[in-house]
């Protein structure tokens, strides 16, 4: 999976608005600030997740950005979807469709194991657990055994 930019900011954005105390409006260029995004780029995101009614805007010289649900009800998935489609696709074709045969066609069974990994963890940890910085145990032990892997390929290149 590749995230882009876009998708990127926007899960940082939505963090931001999680990490608000309810009822608190958070205005673009606030929003942009906190987390370090270019303020135009950030307001192309916010429509995006507007059109796809994960924040609300409010108007005024008071107005802002707010979640439109419970951090606790959206997912990081919700967001990457919002923005980037769906999580893992091939060449935007049905996994079913694929037209692998052969030795191929165990493939679809690979793509299949990646979703279900992705979803795993992309759907499981709401906007509330990283605001929060408590995730998920099974996406808290997949992140510790990554990091050990990067610790012991550092040390290999070290020596």
């Amino acid at each position: 999976m590749r995230m882009s930019a876009k998708a990127e900011y926007a899960v940082r954005a939505m963090v931001q608005l999680a990490a608000a105390d309810c009822g608190t409006l958070m205005t673009t260029d606030d929003l942009a600030t906190a987390q370090g995004i270019p303020p135009q780029f950030l307001v192309d995101i916010l429509s995006d997740l507007r059109a796809d009614r994960l924040v609300r805007s409010h108007r005024g010289r008071q107005g802002g950005y707010e979640l439109a649900r419970p951090a606790t009800e959206i997912s990081i998935a919700d967001v990457l979807r919002c923005i980037d489609g769906p999580l893992a696709s091939v060449r935007d074709v049905r996994l079913g469709d694929l037209p692998y045969s052969g030795p191929t066609q165990a493939l679809a069974d690979v793509w299949r194991a990646l979703r279900a990994s992705m979803r795993s963890v992309l759907e499981k940890t709401t906007l509330a657990d990283v605001a929060r910085g408590s995730l998920p145990a099974h996406v808290t032990q997949l992140a510790a055994e990554y990091r050990e892997q990067e610790r012991v390929s550092r040390y290999r290149i070290d020596d």
